[in-house]
C-alpha cells in the first residue's frame, strides 16, 4: 500500500497551518517543521513528500534538502520558495529536488504538483488484496489470475482505492485524483465509473468487492 505521509517544511505559520488543512483534506497524513533541523529530527523512513521551504531560519534550505535527499532517497522533494530565478532553480534540482514551485503559487496548481509527485513516487508499486493484482507501471490487473480489461479511468479510480486498501477513500478525494477536481466532473461521473469497476470486479455479486461507506466515500474490501 503506498504511504501518503508528508512533511511539510515552512517557518511561516500563516503559510503553514493553510498548507496543513489543504494537505489534510487531500487524505494525507501531514507533518509540520518549522526549521531546518527540526525536519531533519522528524523525518521518517515511510515519508512519501517533503514541501521544502527554502528560506528556513536556522538553516539554507538546500543544505536541508541535500540531507533529506541522503537520508530518505525514495522520498519526492518538492521546493516551495520565492527565489525565482533559472540559477536558482537549478541550485534547487542538482541539491536533490524533484519539483520547484515559486511563490506565491495558486493552490489547484500546489496540489497538481503533489499529484504528480506522488504518481511518480507510486511508478513501481504493485498491490495484492486477495485474489485481486494491481500494478500501476504496466496499468494492468489480474483477478485470480485472468486479465481484466479496464478503461484508463477505470483504473485510475481502481489504482487510488488498492493504495488504500481496507480503508475508506472519500468521494472528494477520488474525484481530486482521478478527475483533477474539475468542476465539469460532477460525481455521478464517480458513481458511474464505480458501477463499472463493481460489474468487472464482481460479476454477478456487485459490490462484495468495492464497499460504499454511506455518506463518506469507498472502500476496496482487503479481505
Amino acid at each position: 500500500m503506498q504511504t501518503r505521509s508528508v512533511l511539510l517544511v515552512e517557518d511561516d505559520r500563516g503559510i503553514g497551518r493553510s498548507l496543513v488543512r489543504l494537505l489534510a483534506s487531500q487524505g494525507h497524513d501531514v507533518r509540520w517543521a518549522r526549521s531546518g533541523r527540526e525536519a531533519l529530527d522528524s523525518l521518517a523512513g515511510s515519508t512519501a513528500l517533503v514541501l521544502l521551504d527554502l528560506g528556513l531560519p536556522d538553516m539554507d534550505g538546500l543544505v536541508v534538502c541535500r540531507e533529506l535527499r541522503d537520508r530518505v532517497p525514495a522520498a519526492q522533494i518538492l521546493i516551495l520558495t520565492v527565489r525565482d530565478q533559472e540559477a536558482d532553480i537549478v541550485l534547487g534540482l542538482d541539491a536533490g529536488a524533484d519539483d520547484y514551485l515559486v511563490k506565491p503559487f495558486r493552490l489547484a496548481e500546489l496540489l497538481a504538483r503533489v499529484r504528480a509527485c506522488m504518481r511518480r513516487r507510486a511508478g513501481g508499486d504493485r498491490w495484492e488484496i486477495g485474489e485481486l493484482t494491481v500494478e500501476e507501471p504496466s496499468r494492468t490487473v489480474t483477478l485470480r489470475g485472468e486479465p481484466v480489461e479496464l478503461r484508463p479511468k477505470e483504473f485510475d479510480l481502481l489504482a487510488v482505492l488498492a493504495r488504500e486498501a481496507g480503508r475508506v477513500v472519500s468521494r472528494e478525494r477520488l474525484m481530486a485524483e482521478v478527475w483533477d477536481g474539475r468542476p465539469a466532473e460532477s460525481t455521478k461521473t464517480l458513481d458511474i465509473h464505480i458501477s463499472a469497476l463493481r460489474r468487472k470486479l464482481d460479476g454477478p455479486d456487485p459490490g462484495s468487492r468495492i464497499a460504499t461507506v454511506r455518506g463518506t466515500g469507498y472502500r476496496l474490501v482487503s479481505g
